[in-house]
């Protein structure tokens, strides 16, 4: 949720939306040599892959809940 800078109780348009915007923001082809980009843009295709699928996201927001309540 926080590479993609969205809510954890997006809608999956707007988690697409913002993909897009952050991936043509990042995009190789845009930003030619550049290896931070490249990076960026990886990142962000993998967050997108998981929080896309629906029971990727749930395997994920399940995981994620635990790691924060052990985090207290």
């Amino acid at each position: 949720y926080e590479i993609l800078g969205v809510a954890p109780d997006a809608d999956k348009k707007t988690i697409q939306k913002t993909f897009r915007q952050l991936a043509r923001q990042h995009h190789p082809d845009v930003n030619p040599g550049n290896k931070d980009a490249e990076e960026k843009f990886k990142t962000i295709n993998e967050a997108y892959q998981v929080l896309s699928d629906d029971e990727q996201r749930k395997k994920y927001d399940e995981l994620r809940a635990q790691y924060l309540e052990w985090q207290k």
